[in-house]
């Protein structure tokens, strides 16, 4: 019988608009919150918005700051912020940053309230219970982390990237304030902002609801596409196409910073609920193998990833492509849809995205390492629309390499 039930969750409150940082202290003060554990790194922490934020809790309650975070974060970072909210007894945790300092600030959360170490959390459904309460604050549009159940860490050991997933990940609140990403450098808002196209192109095209056939609900960390993710996902999609190059060639563009703001959160509620997949599975080994951004490793590999799926996904290209300015004149829908993935090439192009794996440095010795790791994170082999060998994931890393 056919799955016929979809769920769709998202952070317990969302709050965006320029400002919305301001009202962090009201929200803490709600949950009768005194000591939070600030999540951040040197550079946000700098920044004049995030200043004036961190002197507004120092003189509303008792703020921890944890600012070691770094890009694409090991699990110690995990460990050490959990150890100083542990130390310093926060009642609750604030995630400021990109992608990777929100995830950081989940897996303190997660430690603070159940103990033990990150790794013992890696994979699907293996948090007991709520979190310590957790708002996030994104200063870069792309991860969506501030409304998903997902963290991801680089295991250094194993040399791949770790998800934890789980329906207690999700913020307790959301505060999207389009202004802590005005000073988002060029590179950053490029590599953040495709990101959040990768998402929404997954999220829309991943394999519908009714056919998770096999996968059980209760072990299943995602749903597949269904009307809610589509919908979210399209007018990612479509915000995308109207400002990333914007917000990359202009950063003082107010309109085209807000618009990926919204863009980002809007494609983290779909893909936390239908599911990334092949991209985002052939990209965790490549993080950790060549040290790339998640969000340009993800770039990089979209077109490829679309070519394979091409023939699954004709009309849903042809709407990506409408959506992210492709020429009209193009004829036969498999014409069409073939244009929307050379519409996505252009943007890739336009922004300074690395398009070969081996500008990474990645060796040709690795495909088949890479190749045979992300085969085996099934979560995301299970929603991708054509079911791929290990070969046709070879088949597409060679041709992007």
């Amino acid at each position: 019988m056919h799955n016929q039930v979809w769920q769709f969750a998202t952070a317990g409150n969302l709050k965006f608009g320029r400002g919305s940082r301001r009202l962090l202290c009201a929200q803490l003060q709600r949950y009768g919150l005194r000591r939070p554990l600030v999540v951040t790194d040197p550079t946000v922490a700098a920044t004049v918005p995030a200043a004036e934020l961190l002197d507004r809790l120092r003189q509303a309650v008792q703020p921890i700051l944890f600012d070691q975070c770094v890009a694409e974060p090991a699990v110690s970072v995990a460990v050490a912020a959990s150890a100083l909210g542990e130390e310093s007894q926060a009642d609750c945790v604030v995630g400021l940053g990109g992608g990777s300092n929100l995830d950081v600030a989940k897996m303190a959360a997660t430690v603070l309230r159940h103990g033990g170490r990150p790794h013992e959390y890696f994979g699907f459904d293996r948090i007991a219970g709520p979190i310590l309460p957790l708002f996030a604050l994104p200063t870069t549009a792309g991860t969506g982390s501030e409304v998903s159940h997902s963290a991801v860490l680089t295991d250094t050991e194993q040399n791949i990237k770790v998800s934890t997933l789980s329906s207690w990940l999700r913020p307790t609140c959301a505060l999207v304030d389009p202004e802590l990403t005005d000073s988002c450098p060029s590179r950053v808002t490029a590599h953040s902002g495709i990101d959040a196209l990768v998402h929404a192109v997954e999220a829309y095209t991943n394999r519908d609801y009714t056919e998770m056939i096999g996968v059980d609900p209760q072990a299943r960390a995602y749903e597949g596409s269904f009307p809610v993710t589509r919908l979210l996902a399209g007018e990612a999609i479509r915000l995308i196409g109207r400002s990333l190059a914007r917000a990359c060639e202009s950063p003082q563009d107010t309109m085209a910073r807000d618009n990926m703001a919204l863009a980002a959160t809007l494609a983290g509620m779909a893909f936390s609920n239908s599911g990334v997949a092949i991209v985002h599975a052939l990209e965790y080994p490549i993080g950790a193998i060549t040290h790339c951004g998640h969000g340009e490793g993800n770039g990089l590999l979209l077109p490829h990833v679309m070519r394979f799926n091409l023939p699954l996904r004709i009309s849903q290209y042809c709407e990506i492509g409408e959506w992210l300015g492709m020429d009209q004149a193009v004829q036969t829908p498999e014409r069409a849809a073939e244009s929307a993935i050379e519409t996505v090439e252009r943007l890739l192009d336009r922004i300074g995205i690395t398009r070969r794996l081996q500008d990474f440095g990645l060796s040709r010795d690795a495909i088949p390492i890479v190749a045979a790791k992300a085969f085996e994170i099934k979560r995301l082999m299970d929603v991708n629309p054509r079911a791929p060998t290990v070969a046709d994931l070879e088949a597409i890393l060679l041709a992007a390499y």
